[in-house]
C-alpha cells in the first residue's frame, strides 16, 4: 500500500487563475475585540500560578488578525468578496439552540464587568454582543451561498463556536456559531439537510450534543482522541433516537500527520456526507491540527488544510452544488495560522496566489512513519466498520 503522499510545493506568484470562484470573506474588527480574561496559558492567574506577560488565554485575537493582514498583503483580498456588514444572531435565534437562561445570564454579565459563565470562556463588557457578531457572521455566510449570492464562503468568526453547549460554554467558545447558523437557515426555508465536518484538533462536543437526536443535520469530528475534552469524542457514540448514525466520531491518536488526516476523511467522512445528501457543506475549519501548535500533538501543515479544503470542495461539487462555508475556530499559533488559513481560502477562490509557508519543511521533515500511518490505518478501518455497520 503506497502510504506516502507528498506535501505540495507552493510560490507566490502574481496572476489568477483561470477559473475562479466567487469566494465570500466574512470578517469584522469587534470581533479581535473580545476580551479573553487574565490567565496565563490555560490556568487562571492568581494564587501560585503567576500572572503571564501576556495575562490571556491562548484563544487570542492575533492568530486571526494576522491572517486577516495577511490576506490583504498578499493581494488575495481583492479576488475575494470581502463583508463587514454583519447583522449580529438575535435572541430569537438564539434560543433555537441556547436555553433562555443561559442567554439571560450572559447578556446580565456582559451588561455588567463581563465574567466566565463555563469553562476557559471569559468576556469582558459587551462580550454578548461581540459573541451575536460572531454567530450573525456564520449566518450571514450560510445564507449568502444558500441564495446564490456566492459560491462559497468563509467566516473568520470570533469568538469560536463548537464546544459551546446549549446551556454552558466552554473551550474559549460562548455560542455556537454554526449551529446557531444553521437553525436558522432550516426556520428560514433555505436548508433542510445539513452535514458539519469538523477538522478541528479537539472534538466538536457541543455541536453534537445540540444535533445528536437530529437526523437531518449530519455532524463529524475529525479530533486528537482525548485532547478536549478528554471524555467525549468516542467513535461508539452515535447519535440517539432518530439521530442514530448522523453523529460521526474519528479520534485519531497523537502524531498523526498529512497522510492520516486525509485517508480519515476519504475513507469515512467523505462516503458518509455522499449517502447523506445534505444541501449544503460547512466545515469547522480549526488550524489546530498544525504542527507547531501548543494546544495539540499533531503534525499537519498548510499543504494538510489545503488538500482537505481541495476534498470538501469535490465533495461540495458532487452533492449539493458546490454549495460550501468554512468557520474558523481553533488555532493557537501567531505564526502559523496564517499560512494555514490563507493556504485554504487561495483554494476556495481557485487563485494562482500561493505562498510559501516558512515552516512547510520542518513539518514535512516530522511526518510519522510508514508503519505508524499503516498503524492508524487499521484504527480508522475499525472505526469504519462502527460506522458502515
Amino acid at each position: 500500500m503506497q502510504l506516502a503522499i507528498p506535501f505540495i510545493k507552493v510560490n507566490c506568484e502574481s496572476k489568477t487563475s483561470d477559473k475562479m470562484n466567487q469566494t465570500g470573506f466574512f470578517w469584522h474588527e469587534r470581533c479581535f475585540w473580545h476580551g479573553a480574561g487574565n490567565f496565563a496559558f490555560l490556568l487562571p492567574a492568581g494564587g501560585m500560578v503567576e500572572p503571564s506577560g501576556t495575562s490571556r488565554l491562548p484563544e487570542a485575537p492575533e492568530t486571526k488578525r494576522r491572517l486577516k493582514n495577511l490576506i490583504d498583503v498578499s493581494g488575495l483580498a481583492d479576488e475575494l468578496v470581502c463583508s463587514t456588514a454583519i447583522i449580529p444572531a438575535n435572541e430569537d435565534e438564539l434560543v433555537v439552540v441556547h436555553t433562555s437562561s443561559y442567554i439571560e445570564d450572559f447578556k446580565r454579565c456582559s451588561a455588567d464587568q463581563g465574567g466566565d459563565l463555563g469553562l476557559r470562556t471569559p468576556f469582558g463588557p459587551g462580550g454578548f454582543e461581540i459573541a451575536c457578531l460572531s454567530a450573525g457572521m456564520v449566518r450571514q455566510a450560510l445564507f449568502a451561498v444558500l441564495d446564490g449570492q456566492l459560491d462559497n464562503a468563509y467566516a473568520l468568526s470570533r469568538p469560536p463556536g463548537h464546544h459551546c453547549l446549549p446551556d454552558f460554554p466552554n473551550g474559549f467558545c460562548l455560542l455556537n456559531n454554526i449551529a446557531v447558523a444553521v437553525q436558522a437557515a432550516r426556520r428560514a426555508g433555505k436548508a433542510e439537510r445539513v452535514a458539519i465536518v469538523d477538522w478541528d484538533v479537539h472534538h466538536g462536543n457541543g455541536t453534537e450534543a445540540i444535533f445528536y437526536s437530529d437526523p437531518n443535520v449530519l455532524t463529524i469530528s475529525i479530533h486528537q482522541d482525548r485532547n478536549y475534552p478528554w471524555d467525549t469524542g468516542s467513535y461508539r457514540d452515535r447519535g440517539k433516537g432518530h439521530g442514530e448514525g448522523f453523529n460521526v466520531n474519528i479520534p485519531l491518536p497523537p502524531g498523526s500527520g498529512d497522510w492520516v488526516y486525509r485517508y480519515a476523511l476519504s475513507k469515512i467522512a467523505i462516503p458518509v456526507v455522499e449517502s447523506f445528501k445534505p444541501d449544503i457543506l460547512i466545515v469547522a475549519c480549526g488550524f489546530d491540527a498544525s504542527g507547531v501548535d501548543p494546544l495539540s500533538r499533531m503534525l499537519c501543515g498548510s499543504g494538510t488544510f489545503r488538500e482537505m479544503t481541495k476534498l470538501v470542495m469535490s465533495l461540495a461539487d458532487s452533492v449539493c452544488a458546490g454549495k460550501l462555508v468554512l468557520v474558523h475556530e481553533g488555532g493557537y499559533s501567531e505564526v502559523h495560522v496564517p499560512f494555514c488559513g490563507h493556504s485554504v481560502v487561495e483554494q476556495l477562490v481557485g487563485s494562482a496566489i500561493k505562498l510559501t509557508d516558512p515552516l512547510e519543511a520542518r513539518i514535512r521533515a516530522q511526518q510519522p512513519s510508514d508503519d505508524f500511518n499503516r498503524f492508524v490505518s487499521k484504527k480508522i478501518h475499525e472505526i469504519r466498520v462502527n460506522v458502515f455497520r
